[in-house]
């Protein structure tokens, strides 16, 4: 007997590399169940992605058609892919290195013209593939590689980002809130437009022994401890929300996408051409 949901993996690549305790294979177990349970086929999935800990989640191992780019271009390829194959489900995952450090101009722009994409950005607040750098999500006074000192750069309030610049859909969630989580990501794909889901997930290699969490399990601790429905922001002062993970829903809304935009211009084209 074999598990319904290995026919989506690449079996041959299993088990992953993911560290001990990591939140990449809490996400892949999700995205593999999200398949099945939305009867996606996986032929119309294509999976674009760039460098880093959290590319390793879709590249190599779902059984889907990938595209693993250079640092930060996930999203300019997945906007080729999705002109040229705009019947396919094109889906990022990618980490907050990738997408919003080198890959920032790109994740916001996507956002602007409404491009019919669904992006997963992984953020463990680090650079953890590369020898664990600051990121543009590290908490403040964060020592790292290039922060020995502690990191005095704000980190980027990712998710709303993405919504002031546009998504249809914008939300984050944690690797410890895995049924909301999994909810999100379903939405997110079933959405028309650019769709967008911040995913915190746990580093404990990278970022979790510089902030004395070496183990996964007590980075999960502290998704829960640290975690505000934000349905129920308005009950806290201003000061108490700060450092707290703000979760759920930020934005669902609707507007005009990209691709079809495109085709309009493009049939009005060939009409005055006759």
């Amino acid at each position: 007997m074999q598990h319904r949901l290995l026919k989506y993996l690449r079996r041959e690549l299993l088990p992953t590399v993911f560290c001990s305790g990591c939140g990449g294979g809490t996400i892949l177990n999700l995205f593999c169940h999200i398949i099945d349970e939305m009867n996606l086929e996986p032929n119309d999935i294509i999976s674009v992605t760039g460098i880093g800990c959290s590319s390793w989640i879709p590249s190599p191992y779902l059984a889907v058609d990938t595209l693993h780019t250079t640092h930060g271009r996930a999203i300019a390829f997945a906007t080729g892919v999705k002109i040229m194959q705009p019947d396919k489900k094109v889906i990022v995952i990618a980490g907050d290195g990738d997408l919003a450090g080198i890959g920032g101009n790109h994740l916001i722009h996507a956002a602007r013209r409404n491009i019919d994409l669904t992006v997963f950005l992984v953020n463990n607040n680090i650079y953890g593939m590369t020898g664990g750098q600051v990121s543009p999500t590290t908490p403040i006074s964060i020592k790292t590689t290039t922060t020995p000192y502690g990191n005095i750069e704000p980190p980027f309030k990712i998710a709303e980002l993405v919504a002031a610049a546009g998504g249809v859909y914008v939300a984050r969630w944690t690797t410890y809130h895995v049924v909301q989580l999994k909810k999100a990501m379903k939405e997110a794909i079933e959405k028309i437009g650019f769709s967008f889901v911040e995913i915190c997930s746990q580093c404990p290699t990278s970022y979790g022994r510089r902030i004395g969490r070496h183990e996964g399990i007590d980075l999960l601790k502290d998704f829960k401890a640290n975690a505000i429905n934000i349905k129920n922001t308005s009950k806290y002062k201003k000061e108490e929300l700060e450092n707290k993970l703000i979760l759920g829903k930020i934005v669902e809304k609707s507007r005009p996408e990209f691709v079809e935009g495109l085709k309009q211009i493009n049939s009005k084209v060939k009409i005055k051409e006759r």
